[in-house]
């Protein structure tokens, strides 16, 4: 559900997801336990957040001084569909006048360089911020030029100056996005499908330890805000009560260290595994790839620790992958190459009965089966079934680490 649901929204382009709080709170300190200086001296930009509404910049400019930031910048795109429900205490964006001869204003940009308690009350909170920001004193809130596109010129040359870019960004543009982040070299913390995983753009970086996951959502359940839920989502994932919208499949992927990367997975042998694992009880063996030298791991903690070869493990795996424990040698999808083997024309058969003509079992991991399955969709290849499994990323163990 969580899956279509996502899929929907890209197609859509229905990109107005608003980041909880505590989300935001949970993930940063995970990274501050690691290094508690990670963001000290640092510029951080969100890019993709509307300063009116944006959980990023209440988070970071209310932690200003504790993580030492050396500045925080906030751009948004339009104003929010939501505008002024959350936050609201700026007022409306109309009260910055357009210079004589510009459009209306249509999106804003917050630079803030120092906070402190403006109002005298004894205490720093949001409500300093807006008085500093309206008499704009050492720091500037202002209309931009455009529309606050991250690809805007304006956009890239705030990104220039920032160190560090922490933001939820439109699901239907992940892959440019993440492609400007690395062009311009940045540190990033940032939101996104779990099935980003999987695109040619993305998992290479994966591969080659540019980019990992963060911390991650409490249970792995993402709790988004948006203005589009009732008419956009499937009925229960849109909760009535809280007025959030709940997904399995977003995670937060990041290159900055944090330290539940570095803690290795215990294993057990494939003996022990095979014998007392519940998930793959009534095996008497672990399945092979007809079309990959590796074994077919159906769940992370069924990982063999005494296996030396290829293992195909779920996506989900990244979650809790060890650099320094497994090496990521590939993913089962056509353009990565992992097959060494070319099926011929396939016969699909779903799971109602019904025939088709496809070449499918040539995008990922393929087992050869003795019979057709019952209640699963298989594929005819000269009288020969197949069943092929969702895509799985292929490792081993690093040598002397298990």
């Amino acid at each position: 559900m969580a899956n279509s649901n996502l899929t929907s929204a890209k197609n859509a382009k229905n990109d107005e997801f608003y980041t909880q709080y505590s989300d935001i709170q949970k993930e940063i300190e995970a990274y501050l336990e690691y290094d508690a200086d990670v963001f000290r001296g640092k510029i951080v930009y969100c890019n993709c957040d509307d300063p009116f509404e944006s959980n990023f910049f209440r988070y970071f400019v209310l932690n200003f001084t504790r993580l030492g930031l050396k500045q925080l910048i906030t751009t948004s795109y339009k104003p929010s569909p939501i505008a002024n429900t959350q936050l609201g205490l700026f007022g409306d964006d109309k009260t910055i006048m357009p210079a004589k001869g510009r459009p209306k204003v249509t999106a804003n940009k917050f630079i803030i360089n120092e906070v402190g308690d403006v109002d005298g009350d004894g205490a720093f909170t949001l409500k300093d911020i807006a008085a500093q920001l309206k008499a704009n004193k050492n720091n500037e809130w202002a209309p931009l030029e455009g529309d606050g596109d991250f690809r805007s010129t304006e956009c890239v040359e705030l990104l220039k100056q920032s160190d560090i870019v922490v933001t939820n960004p439109p699901f239907s543009l992940f892959q440019e996005y993440i492609k400007q982040l690395f062009d311009y070299d940045k540190k990033f913390i940032i939101i996104a499908s779990m099935n980003a995983i999987t695109y040619k753009e993305i998992f290479p970086l994966i591969k080659d330890d540019k980019l990992w996951l963060g911390n991650g959502f409490h249970a792995g359940n993402a709790y988004f805000a948006t203005p589009n839920a009732r008419t956009n989502f499937a009925s229960g994932v849109y909760d009535e009560k809280t007025g959030l919208v709940k997904f399995r499949n977003c995670h937060w992927f990041t290159n900055l260290d944090h330290g539940r990367r570095h803690q290795p997975l215990s294993l057990m042998t494939m003996a022990d595994n095979l014998k007392f694992n519940k998930k793959l009880k009534g095996n008497t063996a672990y399945e092979r790839y007809d079309n990959c030298d590796a074994i077919e791991v159906p769940y992370t903690d069924a990982i063999p620790s005494d296996y030396d070869g290829m293992m195909g493990v779920p996506i989900s795996f990244l979650d809790k992958y060890s650099p320094e424990q497994f090496e990521i040698l590939g993913i089962t999808k056509t353009w990565f190459g992992f097959a060494n083997k070319v099926y011929p024309s396939q016969t699909q058969v779903s799971k109602n009965g019904s025939r088709s003509t496809v070449s499918k079992l040539n995008d990922g991991a393929t087992i050869k089966l003795d019979r057709p399955p019952e209640g699963k969709t298989y594929y005819i290849v000269d009288d020969e079934y197949y069943e092929q499994l969702y895509a799985r990323v292929i490792i081993k163990h690093r040598k002397g680490v298990a």
